[in-house]
């Protein structure tokens, strides 16, 4: 749970895409887990239980993290559709100037 938290923070700089499958796996299994640790908490110890919570932290800061990413370049892709909409020429200039 952990390192599925861990995994996606660091990925949420790929486009917000691939951060998001480990954020959503680990946020359901540590709502499974939760439940499990809920009917029998004798059975684990206290620091799994913290290792849970902090894996679900994890997931919830990579999942807003990914969010936020791709929301940045959807927004990225729509400035630039609507300028390349707006004036093709002075677009292909600008991106011809980048390279």
């Amino acid at each position: 749970m952990l390192v599925l938290g861990i995994l996606s923070i660091a990925f949420c700089c790929c486009y917000g895409i691939l951060g998001l499958i480990p954020a959503i796996i680990a946020l359901v299994l540590s709502k499974k887990d939760r439940n499990l640790y809920a009917t029998n908490p004798a059975l684990y110890t206290l620091s799994s239980y913290k290792n849970l919570n902090a894996g679900r932290i994890c997931a919830i800061i990579g999942l807003i993290l990914n969010i936020l990413s791709l929301l940045y370049y959807v927004f990225i892709i729509i400035m630039f559709g609507m300028g390349m909409l707006s004036d093709p020429n002075k677009m292909q200039e600008i991106l011809k100037g980048l390279q």
